[in-house]
């Protein structure tokens, strides 16, 4: 369920009316009148959840799903756990959209303020917090204790900010809870959604993005940063991670703690750090992969494929450094022997 700070569901719906409206077909007749309350990830689905499935490598975790249904292509519908009711789609993640937006039509709303003062009402500041000019502060939101809040910063409604935060001047801050003690430079941005966009025959659908930002204690973002809200997981930066300035992280991306990520990395969604894991400037990481604990990636690699624990990668696409630089050797002969032949 999307965490009702943020969002509002709208519903429930028959799996025969989140049939007609997506355009995918029913599984079995009989699963029609099931009634569908929300949409849901299929890790945290329960029965009376609707998620999809659109890339097979999640197929190990739809085979064990609690949702009551799931979109999916007809191939693998014999992989569906007993009980599942299921909508066949040639395009999931279209037809997913589409029922996305019929519980949250209100997804991408404006913020809520009280145009006679920044601060809402029902917002919550704690002691020795200071807020500077311009500051708003949405409905419901709450920040702690001794907290520092620059200037024209924008904290939205429901937003949670833990005790001793500095957050500087022109931030924006939405669907995010924020632990103690961290820092957040100029111009970052938090909490936005992420790049979610299903294609049709006519264009592009754009998807709910329904999750949240999770940001630990004792982290450090750098000016001009984008970190997007999950789609329906969670984006999580762990406790004591230090980004850089202009860093980009894609929704539902997850790091562990303690990484630390040099200016301009960019992450496609879905990507998962373990702890202590640390990128050079300009690295690229490809959507879903897993990145191993203490892996080190050189400056301006594009990792394009999962990375064990401990490993150091380089190059694009990155390899083990070692091999990066047997590649790099032998290129530089070969290009010396070409030039002494001609």
């Amino acid at each position: 369920m999307a965490d009702p700070r943020f969002f509002s569901v709208h519903g429930p719906f028959t799996l025969a009316e989140l049939a007609k409206l997506s355009g995918a077909g029913l599984g079995s007749p009989a699963d029609g009148s099931a009634v569908v309350r929300d949409v849901a990830p299929l890790e945290s689905a329960g029965a009376a959840d609707i998620g999809f499935l659109d890339n097979r490598l999640y197929a190990d975790v739809f085979a064990v799903s609690k949702a009551g249904a799931c979109i999916v292509e007809p191939r693998m519908a014999a992989k569906a756990p007993r009980g599942m009711a299921l909508l066949l789609s040639k395009s999931p993640y279209r037809d997913y959209a589409r029922v996305a937006a019929a519980f949250y039509p209100d997804s991408d709303a404006a913020d809520v303020f009280d145009a006679s003062a920044p601060v809402h009402p029902s917002a919550r500041i704690g002691k020795d917090t200071v807020l500077g000019p311009g500051v708003l502060v949405g409905a419901k939101a709450e920040i702690g204790r001794g907290c520092r809040i620059g200037a024209y910063t924008v904290i939205g409604a429901g937003v949670v900010i833990g005790d001793d935060c500095v957050i500087s001047s022109h931030v924006s801050l939405s669907h995010a809870l924020i632990g103690n003690k961290v820092t957040i430079e100029a111009g970052a941005r938090i909490g936005q959604e992420g790049f979610g966009f299903a294609p049709d025959g006519e264009g592009y659908l754009k998807v709910p993005q329904l999750g949240r930002t999770i940001i630990g204690d004792d982290v450090l973002i750098g000016a001009n940063t984008t970190v997007d809200r999950g789609s329906g997981p969670d984006t999580v930066i762990g406790p004591g991670c230090m980004i850089d300035n202009l860093v980009h992280i894609g929704h539902n991306v997850e790091l562990g703690r303690g990484c630390i990520m040099a200016g301009q990395v960019g992450f496609a969604g879905s990507t998962k750090l373990g702890e202590y894991v640390m990128a050079g400037g300009q690295v690229g990481f490809a959507g879903h992969l897993r990145i191993g604990r203490g892996a080190r990636i050189a400056a301006k690699s594009g990792v394009m494929r999962d990375i064990p624990d401990g490993a150091t990668y380089a190059g694009f696409p990155a390899l083990p450094v070692r091999d990066w630089h047997r590649q790099t050797v032998a290129l530089t002969r070969l290009v010396k022997g070409k030039r002494r032949d001609g």
